[in-house]
């Protein structure tokens, strides 16, 4: 709790793009193994900076993302700490066949970033949403799979991955973020995390939808309500433990993702319940299983329920 830090208006914000282009940079001059590869993707996922510094560290392969993972897998079968930076709608997809063989079953440990993932591209459309990549690599042995509320937890799940054998998929969005932590050192981001701690109403998110959460539970004070809000940034493996012991104290539950509701956190953490036999009143709020709709990223969230007012909604409708 006392890592909570809430950010002023007229804080300098960064997106978490721009903090795994700064913790790669420093991170390398320590470590001679880590190469980053993209697909066409330095510009867009911030590396240009990492390109500059460790020019003959990056590997460009164009716009191929199964052979972007190929290499990747090849890499860290001979020692090396490969880094693939790409759009999550095309790394998660086109690449979902290396991402399962030459990655997972063969258990070669590649850092996989998925950018700009969820609704990030707004606009753009649904071939460039990210809404199933939780829901298709839950279903890939020997894959961890991490969504970074903010800057801090970002440098955390990266630093995380240096002493981790295991593959691991982190998910990022676009644009710059608040932050909710004070610093990266006191994260274990294996962990689900309390940012606010309340009564009755639990919030679970994960992602950039941690901050949402926490702008509802603002909203939510005024009726009265006083939410506890969690960070879940580790989807898998999920911290079991955590989550179940704030369910059991809760009598409403509140889970929200920038993802499908089939396949993802709400999913999880339903099934866990059903499992363990907590009774609680239950909802999930993310993408629906229908055509997505088309717009920038806030006002498709927002037209889901996944607004600091839906999310408010949502939650006094349990009380």
């Amino acid at each position: 709790m006392d890592n909570y830090h809430q950010e002023t208006q007229t804080t300098v914000k960064f997106s978490n793009l721009e903090i795994l282009n700064k913790t790669l940079i420093k991170i390398a001059q320590f470590d001679k193994d880590i190469v980053v590869l993209t697909a066409d993707s330095r510009i867009s996922g911030k590396i240009d900076q990492f390109a500059k510094y460790y020019p003959k560290r990056i590997v460009e392969v164009g716009i191929a993302e199964q052979n972007l993972v190929g290499v990747a897998a090849g890499l860290a079968s001979c020692g090396k700490k490969p880094f693939v930076v790409s759009q999550a709608c095309f790394l998660t997809t086109r690449a979902l066949e290396q991402i399962k063989v030459d990655v997972a079953y063969c258990e070669n440990p590649v850092r996989l970033i998925g950018i700009s993932a969820g609704i990030s591209y707004g606009a753009l459309g649904a071939t460039h949403h990210a809404i199933s990549d939780f829901a298709s690599l839950r279903a890939i042995p020997n894959m961890r799979i991490i969504a970074p509320a903010d800057n801090k937890e970002t440098e955390a799940a990266i630093l995380s991955t240096l002493s981790n054998s295991t593959s691991v998929y982190i998910r990022l969005g676009k644009h710059a973020v608040k932050n909710i932590h004070r610093d990266s050192s006191r994260i274990d981001i294996n962990k689900a995390s309390v940012i606010q701690r309340g009564k009755d109403i639990l919030l679970l998110a994960t992602g950039e939808t941690v901050q949402i959460c926490l702008d509802a539970a603002e909203e939510l004070q005024k009726y009265e309500a006083i939410p506890t809000v969690v960070s879940i940034p580790t989807i898998r493996p999920l911290d079991d433990v955590s989550v179940l012991e704030l369910c059991k104290s809760h009598k409403s539950v509140v889970v929200c993702e920038e993802h499908s509701t089939n396949g993802g956190l709400g999913d999880t953490i339903a099934r866990l319940l059903i499992e363990h036999s907590i009774v609680c009143k239950f909802a999930s709020l993310g993408i629906p299983d229908e055509p997505i709709c088309n717009g920038c990223q806030l006002d498709v969230l927002a037209n889901y329920g996944i607004s600091w007012d839906g999310i408010a909604k949502t939650a006094l409708a349990m009380k």
